[in-house]
Formats: C-alpha cells, structure tokens, sequence
C-alpha cells in the first residue's frame, strides 16, 4: 500500500477513497449525533443547530457530512504537500496518513468544531507557506487574519491559532511593523461583526465576548485503545521528524520553513488541547494535519523495505479492530 500511494497515479485518488471507506465505514454502521460543548463559539452552535433541524433524526447523515470532510480534508492537504514540495516526488502518502491518523483515535470521527476548524486550518497553512514568495503579501496576510478569527468562532481555544500566524510572519518574511498590525486587523475583523450583532440583537455582555481560558494538563486515557492509539500516533512522528531533520540540509530554505511552520503547527496545536481541557478527544483532532504531514515523511524516507510496511499495516490492523470489534 505505501509503494502504491508513494506514486503520484491519477488513480491512487479513487484507491485512497476506498482507503478511506475501509477504514471509517464504521462511522456509518455506528453514526453519533454531536453535541455541543461549552468551548464551542457562536459560529458553530449556529452551524450546528442548522443541521440538527435538518438531521437530527436521522444520525447518518452527520456521519456522511464527517466522511466528507476528511477526505476532503486529505486530499486538500495531499495536494497542498505536493504543490509546495515537501517531499522531493510527489506522492499521496500525506492524504494516507491524514486518513490514517484521524481513524486512531474514535471520537476523530464525529463531527465538531475541531473538525471544521481543520479545513479552514489547511487553506491558512497553505497561504503561510505562499508568504516567503508574496508580491501582495498585505493582502495574504490580512486574509490569513481574517479566517483565523473565524475560527475561533467557530471553537474557543483555537484563538491559541494567533500564536502561529506571528510564527509564520516570523519565519516566511523579514519583520515589518505594517505586516504585524494587518495581521491583527485581519483577526479583529470578525469579532466587530459579531460586536455589532450582538448589540444590535441586545446580546451585548462582556461574558459574551471575552472568553475563560484555564490551562489544564490532559488526563490518563481512560482506557488501553486510547492508549495505542496515541503511542500509534507519536511514534511514526518520532520517526518522520528524525528524517525530515537528517535531510533538512538537501532542502530549499523555503521548505525547511515550510517543515519549521509545520512544527510550530502542530505545537500550536497542543496548547489548543490544554486550554479548558475537558474529558474526550474530539479537539485533539486539530494536530491531525501536521501529525499526518510528519506520519508521510517517516513513510517516504524510510530506506528500510519492513519497517514502514510493517508500521502502517499494523496501524491499519489495529484502527480495523478497534472501529469494527470493540464498537461491536
């Protein structure tokens, strides 16, 4: 399977397609209707409420709505990987690992703010990697404040993302007081629409808008599936990151600050899972991404013809029983 999607074959879209159904079919034999949190914005509980008027009796549909995004999701970011040359061929192991990782742990398969906010999270690190080369990067940068306000209005902690667009700005381009300001405009933005909503609906109350943050370390997995489902999760990390810095060195600047970002991405990420932390793991899904980016380069350096193979099938093996023989 790895020697079929480290090939760039138009058909491997429709192989990881099936990929993916193999893998999360389960979500249709056992469809959640989800629920809604406190760290879940304005944004979101609109969305949310929509779809529930729509579907709350019929539970599958939301997980047809989640299938879609990951996959989506993946191939987005597969196609993303491939456009800015993380790796030095072209390939679909990074839309594998996306749909790889988010089957370790079950609750990555419901739908949820964390979830939505990974697609819009695709496109911003996409527009972070474009900054290094930008002619009209006011604007790029404008517009990476602007989605990364949405965001968090869709879910609460993801205002921990701010953190990543100065990294970006730090990183991509040399520092410029204007380009700063535009990128705190940009996140401002949403919030004085949703100033003036609030006033004009008599909503207006500082406890509406500035929010409670508590930082809190996560609890011991409640039980032995979340736990290799984790130990899944970092050791391939482990693996993709000590071969992404052995070959840093054969890199163009512009991709060793592309894999740099994608870093600081997922270490973004893990201050979003401490913040207000609560007991599941549907937020731990917004590492997803760069834990898959690093996931596909542990599979695509790897000289040694077991040891991949022998990572991902016994992956693969372990999300199969756990989504169709534990849920069973």
């Amino acid at each position: 399977m790895i020697g079929i999607f480290k090939q760039k074959n138009p058909g491997n879209a429709f192989v990881l397609l099936v990929y993916a159904l193999v893998l999360k079919f389960s979500i249709f034999i056992h469809p959640v209707i989800p629920s809604l949190h406190k760290e879940d914005n304005f944004l979101y509980r609109i969305i949310l409420n929509a779809l529930l008027s729509l579907f709350g009796n019929a539970p599958v549909f939301f997980s047809i709505i989640t299938f879609f995004l990951l996959f989506t999701q993946a191939t987005l970011f597969n196609r993303i990987c491939n456009y800015q040359k993380l790796f030095p061929k072209a390939n679909f192991l990074t839309g594998m690992s996306y749909i790889l990782v988010t089957s370790l742990l079950p609750s990555w398969n419901y739908f949820s703010a964390p979830l939505l906010i990974n697609s819009v999270m695709i496109w911003i690190f996409y527009r972070m990697t474009t900054l290094y080369n930008s002619n009209k990067s006011d604007a790029a940068i404008f517009n990476i404040g602007v989605m990364t306000g949405i965001i968090t209005l869709l879910y609460l902690p993801a205002m921990a993302f701010i953190l990543l667009v100065f990294f970006a700005l730090m990183i991509m381009r040399p520092f410029r007081v204007r380009e700063w300001l535009m990128g705190v405009l940009g996140f401002t933005t949403p919030y004085y629409f949703l100033f003036i909503a609030l006033y004009l609906t008599n909503r207006w109350s500082w406890k509406n808008v500035v929010p409670e943050i508590i930082f809190r370390l996560p609890g011991i997995p409640s039980n032995i599936w979340i736990t290799c489902g984790i130990i899944l999760l970092i050791i391939p990390f482990m693996i993709g990151g000590y071969f992404i810095q052995f070959n840093l060195n054969k890199m163009l600047i512009q991709i060793r600050k592309s894999w740099s970002l994608m870093l600081l991405y997922l270490l973004v990420g893990v201050i979003i899972i401490l913040i207000n932390h609560v007991d599941f793991y549907e937020n731990w899904i917004v590492t997803a991404v760069p834990f898959s980016a690093f996931h596909a380069a542990a599979y695509y350096y790897s000289n040694d013809k077991v040891l991949p193979k022998l990572t991902h099938w016994l992956t693969f093996a372990f999300i199969l029983w756990m989504n169709y023989l534990v849920k069973a």
